[in-house]
């Protein structure tokens, strides 16, 4: 009888000392670490989306940790202990069926898009293996007064009424879109930076001319970049999503021989736009915070000469020219 409380005291006392080491004492010095720059509290809205986010087992699909490797420089910087302040228990996730969410907000900016994403992700995405999230909303003869329908592509809407988004729907879009890392100094897409300034901070306004003759157009970085921030919403093929995101293919700003609309739209965004007779309510959210001159210089330079575009080229000093102009751009 002796041996046996031994051995069971034993085992309970591993048991214990494990569970202290790798959950209680993490949570103890975690709860104690000070929010991250710009790091805030959900809102009530935001945190009912993020109990909507956990029922639904989002967080099997979907990580929330940015690890400082290269194969993670899409899904934003790595992520840094502040960033989880507020997220009690975090929501990390440890398989990556789909992409990192962590900076979502920013990369997918617009809740048009995310309601459509959940409606039908292949509406948007076509090789997406994501189930979708029909019940998340309603189908209704018409959008009671202060709702507005969801524009989901024709051949993936319902044959007869619209597209209405429950509560629940409208929560979860609230997260998602809640969901940005904030800049963190010395702390960027490639981990912690070393001395030497990074290789890929902007070009400063008004670059030298050597620097101009320098930049060669590469196709291949151009659509790379154009994939990675604008196809989900443009579509790889340029031609947009009717009544939710405008075609670029054949867009008059983009073969504007003055290219200003044009880049200025990358750098600042834009919402509530006609364009080609179609208005569109879904907001562009602005890139000039997160890539560099050249990179907007690229991903406008594949604009402008995909799909049967034949626009001249522009410059990463046109860019740096607009954005020193941008409102603000100053402070």
């Amino acid at each position: 009888m002796r041996k046996l409380v031994l051995i069971a005291g034993g085992a309970l006392l591993i048991y214990v000392v494990i569970v202290l080491a790798i959950a209680v004492i993490p949570a103890i010095e975690l709860s104690r670490v000070p929010p991250g720059p710009g790091v805030v509290d959900l809102t009530p809205l935001q945190a009912e989306g993020r109990r909507v986010f956990a029922a639904n087992g989002c967080a099997y699909c979907h990580t929330q940790q940015v690890r400082p490797l290269d194969e993670d420089r899409a899904f934003g910087r790595p992520s840094a202990p502040g960033d989880f302040a507020f997220q009690t228990p975090e929501l990390l996730g440890s398989e990556r069926t789909g992409p990192d969410l962590s900076n979502v907000g920013v990369r997918k900016g617009s809740d048009v898009w995310q309601y459509i994403h959940l409606y039908q992700p292949r509406a948007l995405v076509p090789e997406s293996i994501m189930p979708d999230f029909k019940f998340l909303f309603r189908v209704m003869a018409k959008a009671p007064a202060g709702e507005t329908a969801i524009p989901v592509p024709a051949p993936f809407a319902p044959a007869n009424g619209v597209v209405v988004p429950t509560p629940e729907a409208k929560a979860l879009v609230a997260y998602l879109l809640s969901l940005k890392q904030s800049s963190i100094p010395g702390y960027e897409a490639t981990g912690p930076v070393a001395a030497a300034a990074p290789a890929a901070a902007p070009p400063a306004a008004g670059a030298s001319a050597a620097a101009v003759a320098a930049y060669v157009f590469d196709p291949a970085q151009g659509q790379a970049l154009f994939t990675s921030n604008c196809a989900a919403c443009h579509q790889a093929s340029g031609e947009g999503v009717p009544g939710a995101f405008p075609p670029l293919k054949g867009n008059a700003a983009v073969l504007d021989a003055d290219p200003t609309l044009h880049l200025g739209t990358i750098l600042q965004g834009a919402h509530g736009k006609t364009i080609g007779g179609a208005t569109y309510g879904s907001a562009m959210p602005p890139f000039a915070s997160q890539l560099s001159d050249r990179e907007i210089a690229d991903i406008a330079n594949h604009e402008r000469t995909a799909w049967g575009n034949s626009a001249r080229p522009v410059t990463p000093a046109e860019v740096a020219t607009l954005r020193a102009k941008a409102p603000g751009a100053g402070k």
